[in-house]
Parts: structure tokens; C-alpha cells; sequence
């Protein structure tokens, strides 16, 4: 039956004396109850605004990988074949996800100075110690082409006046340079 009487119903009253509370409360019991969150290895990966996923610092480049004859003789893999200028990308992309460090070749946190991240990406299989002599080679050519000399990568590394930007830019310029130069 239709409701005649056309004054309003009397407002529930919460202790605060307004009926904002049961008004919420009303609302949130209406809804739907939220879904369960699915397993970690279920969520589609993060996006950040800009557009990409995170992604691991040797992404596009293979995993070192031991075959049977190098499991069997207990040997490590062979290191995955890197040019000089990608080793000096990898060592880039090392320090943005380690960390940069001055001072030190690594701490305890992981973070890495300049020496610290070309090292790690060779331990981790990417490149042979005459990739990195090469890659080493460009950085101070760069330096010198620059107007910043300085005796070693690392001595640049270590001023007060570096900052972790200028590591960057410093591996980019050299990485470009091998590239040009086929290296």
C-alpha cells in the first residue's frame, strides 16, 4: 500500500547526535563485499604512470645459463656475451636499482660505486674481464673529451663534486661512444 503520509521519517540519531554515522554505516553494508586480492604471482605487474613496467636491471639480455657439462664439472656458466657499450648500459641500470655510493666499492645496503656496479655486472655473467678493460677504456676517454680529468673512472667517482646523475650521464656518453665505435 501506497504511503499517504508525506512528512519525513525521523532521522536515526548515533550518539554524536546526527544520523550522518548509521547513514555510512547504512551505505557500506549496501556494497558488495571486496574481492580477495589474488596471490602475488597473480597480479598483472606494476605499472608506473609513465607508461612501463619495473623491470630487472639485466632485462633484455639472457640469464647466464650452465649447461650439463658445466653442472656435472661443477663449473660456473659461461658469461652471456655483452658488448662494451652494453656493459657499460647494464652498469647504469645496476647502479639505479643497487644504489651509488661514494667512498666505497659496495656497503652493506648493496649499493655500488662506479668500479662496484662494472664489477657486479661481471660477477653476475654479463661480459668477460675484456669487455669491462674496454668499457673502462671509453669512460676515460670520455672524461678526458669532457675537460674532466681525472686518473681513473673511479677517482672521478669519488669527488664531493659527483653527484649520482653525473655517473649516469658519464656511463650513457661512454656506452654511446663504444656503440659508435663498435665496441
Amino acid at each position: 500500500m501506497p504511503r499517504t503520509d508525506l512528512t519525513p521519517a525521523p532521522p536515526l540519531l548515533a550518539p554524536d547526535g546526527s544520523g550522518l554515522v548509521a547513514e555510512i554505516e547504512a551505505y557500506l553494508s549496501s556494497l558488495p563485499a571486496p574481492a580477495r586480492t589474488p596471490a602475488p604471482y597473480l597480479r598483472p605487474p606494476y605499472v608506473c604512470p609513465l607508461g612501463s613496467t619495473v623491470q630487472p636491471w639485466h632485462a633484455g639480455h639472457p640469464l647466464p645459463r650452465a649447461t650439463l657439462l658445466e653442472r656435472v664439472l661443477r663449473r660456473p656458466a659461461r658469461p652471456v656475451p655483452v658488448s662494451a657499450a652494453d656493459h657499460l648500459r647494464l652498469a647504469s641500470r645496476y647502479i639505479g636499482a643497487a644504489g651509488w655510493l661514494q667512498g666505497a666499492m659496495w656497503d652493506g645496503a648493496g649499493r655500488v660505486c662506479l668500479l662496484g656496479a662494472q664489477a657486479a655486472v661481471l660477477a653476475h655473467g654479463y661480459g668477460t674481464p675484456d669487455t669491462v678493460r674496454t668499457a673502462r677504456v671509453q669512460l676515460m676517454e670520455v672524461l678526458h673529451a669532457t675537460g674532466r680529468p681525472a686518473a681513473s673512472p673511479d677517482e672521478y667517482n669519488d669527488r664531493p663534486t659527483t653527484r649520482q646523475a653525473d655517473v649516469h650521464q658519464l656511463l650513457d656518453r661512454a656506452a654511446a661512444r663504444a656503440g659508435r665505435l663498435g665496441l
